[in-house]
């Protein structure tokens, strides 16, 4: 049952908010906020990777977590870096083809379920390998996802490379065990060093908290309702 009252006709869930109100809750644990404000200053300063690639790994990775908030200062950050609005919506359907990935991948699960299988290892390596028997399903529906992903992946504005950056931070924050693994290795056969890989890492975990960090407006909001 709702709780909202008539007040609440018309109202957004979404608004921009002061930093006067977006800042409310900061003094009821300083430390704590405090120490996400560092974190995320440390994860997208210039490092192995330049701030405009972590910026754009952060756009991708807010089209994943889906979160407005996250989506306009990024956007707005990578622009104060020089990157067009070409170059971001590459990484945002780079990010749309690591969602598609997941999901694709998935269907070996769906398959191995259909077929009756009692295999205790829900997430074999081989499923990725399976996944080549989808196209016994639907050729069209196969090829044109690979399509897709191809066409999404291969260099444009961006560097090959700085969109497997991008997919694979996409994939941490999707969760797919079968996208971290693909996108991963494809990165590292294509010269991503380690150091590459864990300052990726560090901008897609700053950006999940992140999202959940923006919606204490949300949550502010929805405390200070009548």
């Amino acid at each position: 049952m709702s709780n909202a009252t008539t007040n609440d006709v018309g109202a957004s869930l979404y608004t921009r908010h002061s930093p006067s109100f977006s800042a409310k809750l900061f003094a009821f644990a300083p430390e704590g906020f405090k120490s996400f404000g560092e974190f995320n200053k440390q994860a997208l300063a210039a490092g192995v990777l330049s701030v405009k690639t972590k910026e754009l790994i952060a756009v991708a990775v807010a089209h994943i977590t889906g979160c407005p908030y996250c989506i306009e200062a990024h956007v707005g950050k990578s622009k104060a870096e020089q990157a067009s609005f070409e170059e971001i919506f590459e990484s945002v359907t780079v990010a749309a083809a690591v969602k598609a990935h997941s999901a694709f991948y998935y269907a070996t699960n769906a398959l191995k379920a259909f077929e009756g299988s009692q295999d205790p290892d829900l997430f074999p390596l081989a499923n990725l390998e399976l996944a080549e028997k989808l196209e016994d399903a639907n050729e069209d529906a196969h090829n044109s996802f690979h399509e897709f992903l191809h066409v999404s992946l291969r260099a444009g504005r961006l560097s090959e490379k700085e969109k497997l950056l991008i997919a694979v931070g996409s994939a941490l924050v999707e969760g797919s065990a079968y996208s971290i693994e693909a996108f991963t290795r494809r990165a590292k056969e294509i010269g991503v060093t380690i150091e590459e890989l864990a300052e990726t890492t560090l901008v897609a975990t700053v950006l999940k908290a992140g999202s959940a960090m923006a919606h204490r407006v949300n949550a502010l909001q929805a405390f200070e309702r009548e």
